[in-house]
């Protein structure tokens, strides 16, 4: 990965370092961080001695120099990068003790063990925050009173706390390093408003010691936020590439919950084995996919706020441990988490900002090796996020409502994912295909839109750069809104210009001209487009622009809450010649073995059948109602009349992945089985699940028919008498249908009622059938 060492490029963070008396109210003379006897300590040799390596990474050897040499330091480093080490080794090597914020609990806890994992001493490294007992408290300031920590972690919340203020004051503290320090910024991805605090706090403590903050994600916008709020004082600023080569992103459409969820199962199926985290948005969705992984022999846990952190530090631990290989998470999950092999990271909804997605797909591949990052993308998605904003103050909502759209920009968008994150942070990427995207290993046809261009700069021209993309879209369509009509921009000759082409072209096509640096937007006024130099020229000499329009978000979403009870092979049209071909085949197996057709399998069984054609024993066990001993017992004459059947005509199996579910059928039948076990009535039972009786009955049928076996005399015996039951038993024994609207019409004489003869065909089954 090719890591570079760039000064701040943005305005902001320019301005930001050429009046640092706007950030620090005085002059502090920082102090240069030394040995107790004055010499500077050896980089390199503690470099070796606590972590075993050689040489630096990237931006590392000059970060630390920059913090030995009393500067207060911004490093910007990407996940995986080895951002930590630049404030650990400092702090191992210098007396006193460093002070490093945190914003999670269990962040702090896996950052401690692993610094411990370098020394012989546990007292090396503390964290102090609201998990510890009195007791716990008061041992680690022991430890520190004693000089033996070095690195001590903590809460904001920690130091607001007169008491640890005093404590602190009295210690001798080597450095202040503030991580994930966009926290800071509330155009950071998770804003955390105690942040705020920080440099009054640390002011108090001591002004005289050197500052790092760092994170692994930050726009210009927040870098600038950073400087300024944290009040570092003329920093070095460190920014290296924010490129992860190794990590293929692609953008799935989400289209239905069934078919999403048997996506992600065929998928991570598919890399056994492997380590990888789903991202969901709620905390029902990770339990429900946890459930249907496990399900589906995965090991997974859910992980979210709502458990105790008692359970969230277990689970936590055994996905490190990798006692679990998949945990489905909230966005309380990741931060910090050092491990190093993670192979995917799903994502079942759409991120809040493109800098939550970056870091959480950062998570994956850190080791350098494959990192699959698949997002699943729907409008309803984005609703939801817009929904979830709704009690938020203003000045939130707007900034929460601009981070979603450069979200949504991303997922559209048809141009190198790779190029797209880059430019997001202020990187540019020259390459035109990544080679490792969706978007780059299946570029989609493009069209000229050199006059469209035009069209997109001369509107943004005579609105004098002030107004944003959705407005520009607006006057281009033609659309006289309130707020156009205010300005009286109906009346300019470009209002309409592009009311022949679809919004989504001109939302798309402007993205599109944001990556190429045709326009910008503008860093303090976040959102308002403004005409680039090479958009001045453009103008001047219009040339070839080509862009790809992508569909295929546009339409054909269904309601990601639909829950389907159909089977997922219910949607394929069943094979009529081959469900004749199986019936006449269930029939001569049936008098072969002495049993009416419907016994050796259900009807749904063999339409099942048509549609995923099962080839071997182990295949047919995934059909609706056939269990491993029912396709052991009945199955080999099936598959082998299906296997020919395939090759004769030549049929491409359809995607033979069956995911099991873990729907209400399935917990219904446990509850029916636990039930009937127990003798209670069935118009109970049916009540309880909210059944009607004839359902209930249907679900039975189900149970058996797969090779379970109910013993319902109980209620047969309310039902009907002993001859009426030995008249049924007789008349099934020879009848060659299923149909009970055949059985009544032939049993007329004893009128019979449809649940009397279903119940009595459960019954049948049982004993003869299994």
């Amino acid at each position: 990965m090719a890591i570079t060492n760039r000064k701040p490029t943005t305005p902001a963070v320019k301005k930001a370092r050429k009046a640092p008396q706007q950030i620090a109210t005085e002059d502090i003379v920082i102090k240069k961080l030394t040995n107790i006897d004055g010499t500077e300590p050896d980089i390199y040799a503690g470099l070796q001695k606590y972590f075993g390596f050689k040489e630096f990474k990237g931006t590392q050897e000059k970060s630390i120099k920059s913090l030995l040499d009393g500067h207060d330091t911004f490093v910007i480093m990407p996940t995986g990068g080895g951002k930590s080490l630049c404030y650990q080794l400092p702090a191992l090597l210098l007396p006193g003790c460093a002070i490093i914020v945190s914003p999670l609990i269990a962040l702090m806890k896996n950052q401690v063990d692993l610094v411990r994992g370098y020394s012989e001493q546990d007292n090396i490294a503390h964290f102090l925050n609201s998990s510890l007992n009195k007791g716990q408290i008061n041992a680690v300031k022991e430890d520190l009173v004693a000089g033996k920590t070095k690195l001590l972690y903590v809460a904001p919340e920690t130091l607001t706390k007169q008491e640890n203020l005093d404590f602190f004051s009295d210690l001798e503290i080597s450095f202040f390093a503030v991580d994930e320090a966009h926290c800071i910024s509330e155009w950071g991805h998770d804003f955390r408003p105690e942040y705020r605090r920080l440099r009054e706090m640390m002011d108090i403590i001591n002004k005289q010691i050197p500052v790092m903050a760092l994170t692994a994600t930050a726009t210009p916008k927040v870098q600038s936020d950073i400087v300024k709020n944290l009040g570092l004082r003329n920093p070095n600023i460190f920014i290296s590439s924010f490129n992860r080569a190794n990590l293929f992103y692609e953008i799935q459409p989400k289209i239905t919950k069934e078919q999403t969820v048997k996506s992600i199962v065929k998928f991570i199926s598919q890399h056994k084995g492997k380590s990888g985290i789903i991202y969901t948005l709620n905390r029902k969705t990770t339990e429900e996919l946890a459930e249907l992984l496990m399900a589906n022999n995965i090991k997974a846990v859910a992980y979210h706020a709502g458990l105790d952190q008692k359970l969230r530090a277990t689970r936590q631990d055994q996905f490190l441990n990798e006692e679990v290989h998949v945990i489905v998470a909230t966005i309380a999950f990741g931060m910090g988490i050092d491990k190093p092999d993670i192979r995917f990271v799903i994502h079942y909804n759409i991120p809040k900002s493109i800098e939550n997605y970056y870091q959480e797909t950062g998570r994956g591949g850190r080791d350098g090796l494959e990192g699959i990052c698949v997002l699943y993308y729907s409008h309803k998605d984005v609703s939801k996020l817009e929904h979830l904003m709704r009690d938020k103050p203003l000045s939130e909502r707007e900034v929460g409502a601009q981070l979603i759209d450069e979200t949504v920009a991303y997922a559209e968008s048809s141009v190198c994912r790779r190029k797209i994150l880059l430019h997001y942070f202020g990187e540019n990427w020259e390459t035109e295909n990544c080679g490792n995207c969706d978007n780059c290993t299946h570029p989609k046809e493009k069209f000229e839109a050199k006059e469209e261009v035009v069209k997109v700069i001369k509107t943004i021209k005579a609105l004098d750069e002030r107004f944003t993309t959705d407005y520009t879209v607006n006057v281009i369509m033609g659309k006289a809104t309130p707020q156009v009509t205010m300005y009286r921009h109906e009346k300019l000759p470009v209002f309409g210009i592009g009311k022949d082409k679809e919004s989504h072209l001109w939302n798309s096509l402007i993205r599109q001209m944001l990556l190429e640096n045709l326009i910008k937007k503008d860093i303090e006024e976040y959102g308002l487009l403004k005409l680039t130099e090479n958009g001045e020229k453009f103008l001047k000499k219009p040339s070839s622009f080509k862009i790809v329009l992508n569909n295929i978000f546009e339409e054909g979403e269904e309601d990601d809450d639909h829950e389907s009870s159909a089977p997922v092979s219910a949607a394929a049209a069943v094979d009529e010649r081959l469900f004749d071909m199986l019936k006449e085949l269930r029939q001569k197996e049936g008098k072969k073995k002495g049993l009416p057709p419907f016994v050796i399998f259900l009807e749904n069984s063999l339409q099942d059948m048509c549609t995923v054609y099962p080839t071997t024993l182990e295949e047919l066990e995934k059909c609706q109602g056939v269990s491993k001993g029912k396709a052991i017992k009945y199955g080999k004459p099936f598959v082998e009349l299906i296997a020919k059947y395939v090759e004769e005509n030549e049929i491409e199996k359809p995607d033979d992945f069956v995911m099991k579910s873990v729907a209400n059928k399935a917990s219904n039948k446990i509850f029916i089985i636990q039930n009937v076990d127990k003798k209670i009535p069935l118009e109970t039972i049916a009540k309880t699940k909210d059944l009607k009786l004839n359902e209930l009955l249907e679900e039975m049928e189900t149970i058996v028919a797969s090779g379970t076996k109910l013993n319902l005399d109980y209620a047969i015996d309310d039902w009907l008498d002993e001859y009426d039951q030995e008249d049924i038993i007789e008349y099934f024994k020879g009848c060659q249908t299923s149909s009970l609207d055949v059985a009544q019409k032939e049993l007329s004489d004893n009128n019979y009622t449809w649940e009397q003869l279903k119940i009595m065909r459960i019954k049948f089954l049982t004993v003869f059938g299994n």
